[in-house]
C-alpha cells in the first residue's frame, strides 16, 4: 500500500514538475506505472492530470508578476520576444491553452498569466488539454501492447 501511494506521489511530482519550467518528463513515469498495472488506469490519468494542471497554475502565477520585471537586465526573454508572445496570444487567445500539453506549451501558460486570462477559464482549458494528453498516452501505450 505504501509503495503504491509513493508511486502515485512520484507520478504527481513528475507531472507537476513537467508542467513548470523545470526539465521533468512525466510520460516515462506514467507509462512505467501503466505497464506495471498495479493501479487503475483512471487513477493514473487523474493523478497525472491534476499534477500537470497545478504545475501550469504555477506558470500562470509567475506570469501574473513577471511583466513588472521586463526592463531588468536579467529578465529571461527580450522585450521583442515578450511582445511577440503577447501579440500571438492576443491573436489566438485563450484557445492556445489547448496546446499547453505540447513541448512549448508551458510558455502559453506563462503568457496567459501575463495577459490576465480569467483563472477559471485558464484551469478549464489547461485541464482539458492535459487530461486529453494522458488519455491519449494511455491509449497509445495499451494499443502498442495489445
Amino acid at each position: 500500500m505504501l509503495a503504491e501511494t509513493a508511486a502515485l506521489g512520484g507520478l504527481f511530482l513528475a507531472a507537476f514538475g513537467a508542467a513548470t519550467i523545470l526539465p521533468f518528463q512525466s510520460e516515462l513515469v506514467f507509462v512505467g506505472l501503466q505497464l506495471r498495472g498495479t493501479q487503475a488506469l483512471w487513477l493514473l490519468v487523474l493523478v497525472a492530470s491534476i499534477g500537470n494542471t497545478l504545475g501550469s497554475v504555477v506558470n500562470y502565477v509567475l506570469g501574473l508578476g513577471l511583466e513588472r520585471y521586463r526592463h531588468r537586465r536579467w529578465f529571461p526573454v527580450t522585450e521583442a520576444q515578450l511582445e511577440k508572445a503577447q501579440d500571438w496570444y492576443a491573436r489566438w487567445g485563450v484557445w492556445s491553452l489547448l496546446l499547453s500539453w505540447a513541448p512549448l506549451g508551458d510558455g502559453f501558460t506563462v503568457v496567459a498569466g501575463i495577459m490576465r486570462t480569467p483563472i477559471w477559464l485558464f484551469v478549464a482549458l489547461v485541464a482539458l488539454a492535459k487530461t486529453g494528453r494522458y488519455i491519449i498516452l494511455a491509449w497509445l501505450t495499451a494499443l502498442t501492447l495489445g
